[in-house]
């Protein structure tokens, strides 16, 4: 039986050039390797048109699109992306000293549903007790005006103030003019370069990173592989040859 052309896109992380390469052939697979550097552009485009068999795919989207019941994808135990994001908390630091600071403020954020942010809003409860419930949110692009690609996730079940950015300034410009407190996500803005009050909220962040390792045994998953379900579902050796 002749190999099945499966195609896949992701970024060219190191773990991945040996796939990228061929050095690592999949059994059973003849792998079209689809370098994309932006995984946004990949979740959007797998999420809304399915264009690849399978590729790299936010965490808490997929979560949040089989929770529905009506997911076209599933998904195998392998995380392209892990990262810690204690020193992707930018903040006005002449507002907020500590987390606890945090409570009812304006906060910029690409997406809330980005696995970035739900992580983010889950440690800082967890280990800092802040509680979310009287921020306002406003959702868009860190330094671009606009929103962050073109994401459909699912509505959200419990009510949340959420405001998208649609005031033709950029997360950083509003930060940089005080209009909001702080940002979280996966970057950082350009207004820290030029705003000395701007900066990360753990400026010790990789020995808090550390700590909180050291604490919980966990290593944050960002992203994982997802793949089309009807193709897992004919060709089931996929899931196990990827």
């Amino acid at each position: 039986m002749p190999a099945l052309p499966v195609s896949f896109a992701c970024a060219a992380y190191d773990r991945m050039v040996p796939l990228l390469t061929g050095e690592v052939r999949p059994a059973g697979i003849d792998l079209n390797f689809i370098p994309i550097a932006n995984p946004r552009d990949i979740f959007d485009r797998m999420a809304g048109r399915l264009e690849f068999d399978c590729c790299e795919f936010s965490s808490s989207e997929l979560i949040s699109q089989v929770a529905t019941g009506a997911s076209a994808l599933t998904a195998i135990a392998v995380f392209p992306s892990r990262m810690f994001r204690h020193g992707f908390i930018t903040v006005n630091r002449n507002r907020i000293k500590s987390p606890k600071d945090l409570e009812g403020k304006r906060i910029g954020v690409p997406l809330y549903t980005m696995t970035a942010a739900v992580f983010i809003r889950g440690m800082l409860t967890d280990q800092y007790g802040v509680d979310f419930s009287g921020v306002e949110w406003v959702q868009g692009s860190i330094n671009a005006a606009g929103r962050h690609g073109n994401p459909s996730p699912p509505p959200l079940l419990k009510k949340v103030n959420i405001k998208v950015n649609d005031s033709g300034k950029s997360l950083s410009d509003l930060i940089d003019a005080g209009e909001i407190d702080a940002i979280i996500g996966t970057g950082f803005p350009r207004a820290m370069r030029t705003n000395k009050a701007i900066g990360r909220l753990f400026p010790n962040f990789p020995e808090v990173e550390r700590d909180y390792y050291r604490s919980t045994d966990i290593h944050p998953i960002m992203h994982l592989v997802a793949i089309k379900r009807e193709l897992c579902e004919r060709y089931p050796f996929v899931a196990t040859g990827l």
